[in-house]
């Protein structure tokens, strides 16, 4: 289906373009020449505003990211505003791993292409707010100035985490977890998440 746009916001339509390719393919299906084919201009009026094939995909990628963190901002809002500081530390990390599992499986494509950059992920969205990874490093201090994980422990538990999440999330996605029942899929994602709570957020 050919996308639209308005005058003026061919930017946009080619991001969202490079989306659907991404739905469908992944990271290596996003390029200039058929998101433009998808949009209905020629590969030149897009190259006016991505300069190549990789500058799409950030912009893709960078959306999809954003995406990501408003679904663990959504997550973490069910969470009360009042009560202990440390219980509400470890809801938030929870929560925060709860709703990257989700994510994943609902489009494989797009979860590949969200997490197909170099290195860790970014710690800030396009609008300045932390990222998911951001929230997850801010949650791990919270649990050190609450009294809840040892600072000692502290160095590296976002990479521990983030890379325990990350696997069994793309595994769920595209991977041998991908045929498991949706009940045994939340028994599995309950354990991990129990276990990583109680590896860096055991409650005294």
């Amino acid at each position: 289906m050919r996308a639209t746009y308005h005058h003026g916001d061919l930017r946009n339509a080619l991001i969202e373009a490079g989306i659907q390719l991404a739905a469908d393919g992944g990271p290596d299906a996003v390029g200039i020449r058929p998101a433009a084919r998808l949009v209905g201009v020629t590969h030149t009026a897009a190259y006016r505003h991505f300069g190549d094939g990789g500058e799409l995909l950030e912009a893709v990628r960078d959306h999809l990211l954003d995406h990501l963190a408003s679904a663990m901002r959504e997550s973490i809002s069910r969470i009360p505003s009042t009560g202990d500081p440390a219980t509400r530390a470890v809801q938030r990390l929870e929560a925060i791993a709860r709703a990257y599992i989700e994510v994943a499986p609902s489009s494989p494509g797009l979860f590949r292409t969200a997490t197909s950059h170099a290195g860790l992920p970014p710690m800030v969205t396009t609008d300045a707010r932390p990222s998911g990874f951001g929230m997850l490093v801010h949650v791990l201090d919270d649990l050190v100035d609450t009294g809840v994980l040892a600072a000692e422990r502290r160095p590296q538990a976002e990479v521990v985490t983030w890379s325990a999440v990350h696997g069994f999330a793309r595994l769920l996605a595209d991977g041998p977890l991908h045929e498991l029942p949706p009940a045994d899929r939340e028994v599995a994602a309950a354990r991990l998440i129990e276990m990583i709570s109680h590896t860096y957020a055991r409650l005294t």
